[in-house]
């Protein structure tokens, strides 16, 4: 049965809850204590793009947020031309004050829903997704976003994902989602693997690793890799 993405949160939603919390996305740690292995995932994909693309110049950051995973590519690739795009003003202005102290390049910061952005083919060398491509809904969505991205890398362009994942097997995700609960009443108790568990099932809708390097190779990546996995997230990207 298909999933009803008409009981997921709105981009109005959504748009208003990472608005009120942009102090707490600035700081890793708070930011991402819900995320296992964040710090690991970020520094993977980030090592990945600067062993891919060492002399890179341009860089895309789909769903920046407070900035992080830019801030934490600037310190592997100085300098970078940074596209920064968030859903979220107070995000955005958060993250390209951050970046703007971080590099000499110019930073662009752009306020829109991913799925409409449009920006020239072939513009940027490496693209970071972090926590972001959850809030795609159907097929289509997952699809277009996919091909889009591909058509902004440049060749030999690398592109980078750090995100919560779903499982192929009703059965496996049923016990990965339990063992992740598991993890959640460990850090925060039973209140807040309640509060977490809820605010995904209404916002959230990840697919797997494998649906994922599927729409990879489909778009034309020649190359894709997984770099780490843990329960229900994952670090992996292609290079064009």
């Amino acid at each position: 049965m298909k999933p009803d993405f008409r009981t997921k949160s709105s981009v109005a939603d959504i748009r208003a809850r990472f608005d009120n919390d942009v102090a707490r996305f600035a700081n890793l740690d708070t930011g991402q204590q819900s995320t296992i292995d964040a710090p690991l995932s970020l520094e993977l994909i980030t090592e990945a793009a600067k062993a891919v693309n060492p002399a890179a110049t341009t860089l895309l950051d789909l769903g920046c947020g407070a900035g992080n995973y830019t801030l934490k590519m600037l310190q592997k690739i100085p300098n970078l031309h940074c596209t920064l795009v968030d859903l979220s003003q107070p995000m955005l202005d958060k993250a390209k004050e951050r970046t703007a102290a971080a590099t000499t390049g110019t930073v662009t910061a752009i306020q829109a829903d991913m799925r409409e952005l449009e920006l020239p083919d072939e513009q940027f060398d490496v693209i970071l997704a972090g926590a972001t491509l959850h809030h795609l809904r159907d097929d289509a969505d997952w699809e277009r976003m996919f091909n889009k991205i591909y058509r902004m890398l440049r060749p030999g362009g690398s592109f980078w994902i750090s995100d919560l994942v779903a499982q192929d097997s009703e059965e496996i995700n049923s016990f990965i989602w339990s063992r992740y609960g598991e993890y959640l009443e460990g850090i925060g108790g039973a209140a807040y693997r309640q509060h977490v568990l809820d605010y995904i099932e209404k916002e959230d809708s990840p697919r797997s690793v494998n649906f994922q390097l599927g729409l990879m190779r489909q778009a034309g990546f020649r190359k894709v890799e997984v770099l780490h996995k843990n329960l229900c997230f994952a670090a992996f990207g292609g290079i064009k």
